[in-house]
């Protein structure tokens, strides 16, 4: 695993500066960014880029590096100027296979430089950290970076001269005929149509992509052809990639069930050992709409979570206690409000 952390990111002056260093580290084998100040936004642009051009890759900004670098189990790797040569310790640092590569922005604090485990220069001359991160990391990977295949929902040709893309997501009539093929019920169909009705209400108050949102809801029960278990959404991910969908397509109908099914909960229930947890604005409104959807009515959250905690169910009413307000929140009203309205 190779996480990079970006210190002393700036929301007033570093906006697209950081977002190339996330862009490079997706680009050349990192899975996750990290950021030091929260940026809602920062982490939208990733997502939105993410989701079009494909991959698992994460952001997640507000974190509080001290108590990351203490509980991180890897090496350390500081990008630096001031630092030794790349090529002195590359071969060593190779045989790693956890890094936590950071990168600074404004004057990084001195206390990285003693918990780095590797102080490193690409240059000992002014450069920028979009470019020392990419040739660290292309160092790093020795080029196999270049050979990594995504599933976007779009997909760039190489061309001498001109643009040519291919868009790769289905429409709404075409999502509707792949149910139908791969064995779905029509109460499961028309229980997909009446959340994507709920879920593109949701989005329509936010930024989120509506195409995707519509694909992933028409789509995040195409599981149920094989099975009506707690499993059905692993079982949808795997027929979504038989047919070859983009990732992000995949994760909204792997991770729609509930609120999400945090990794711990999904071992004892017999899942896979995984996050089961929407992490996208896209991820989370399918999710959510579906959770206000019972036998094609819609339903106020309040009687999910009481029927939740009737059954014993507490950690998992408080996520769609927090869900359910989180996207509220964003919507600049209670959802309970929104869906009545007309």
């Amino acid at each position: 695993m190779i996480i990079v952390l970006r210190l002393g990111h700036r929301i007033d002056r570093d906006k697209r500066i950081t977002t190339h260093v996330a862009l490079v580290a997706r680009a050349f084998g990192a899975e996750k960014i990290l950021v030091d100040n929260e940026d809602h936004s920062l982490e939208r642009r990733i997502e939105s880029i993410v989701n079009r051009f494909g991959g698992d890759f994460e952001i997640e900004t507000g974190v509080n590096w001290k108590k990351f670098i203490k509980k991180w189990k890897g090496k350390i790797i500081h990008l630096t100027m001031y630092g030794l040569p790349l090529s002195r310790v590359i071969d060593e640092i190779r045989k790693e296979k956890d890094l936590l590569v950071i990168v600074g922005s404004e004057k990084v604090p001195r206390e990285i430089y003693n918990l780095a485990d590797y102080n490193i220069s690409i240059s000992n001359q002014p450069h920028s950290e979009v470019s020392a991160l990419a040739i660290f990391l292309d160092r790093y990977f020795q080029g196999e970076w270049e050979r990594k295949r995504y599933n976007g929902i779009i997909e760039i040709k190489p061309s001498r001269k001109g643009k040519e893309v291919i868009d790769k997501l289905p429409t709404a009539e075409e999502c509707i005929d792949i149910l139908r093929k791969v064995g779905c019920s029509e109460n499961v169909i028309e229980h997909c149509k009446k959340v994507r009705e709920v879920a593109l209400k949701i989005a329509s108050c936010t930024d989120a992509d509506k195409r995707i949102v519509e694909v992933g809801a028409l789509l995040h029960d195409i599981g149920r052809s094989r099975t009506h278990g707690i499993e059905h959404g692993i079982e949808g991910a795997k027929i979504a990639r038989e047919l070859n969908m983009p990732d992000v397509i995949i994760r909204i109908i792997e991770n729609h069930l509930g609120a999400g099914i945090p990794r711990e909960e999904a071992e004892k229930l017999g899942l896979p050992p995984k996050n089961y947890v929407p992490k996208t604005l896209e991820e989370k409104i399918v999710a959510h709409a579906d959770n206000l959807v019972d036998d094609n009515q819609v339903i106020e959250i309040e009687d999910e979570i009481r029927k939740q905690i009737e059954k014993g169910n507490i950690d998992y009413a408080e996520r769609l206690r927090k869900l359910h307000d989180e996207l509220s929140r964003i919507c600049g009203k209670d959802l309970n409000d929104l869906l009545k309205e007309k």
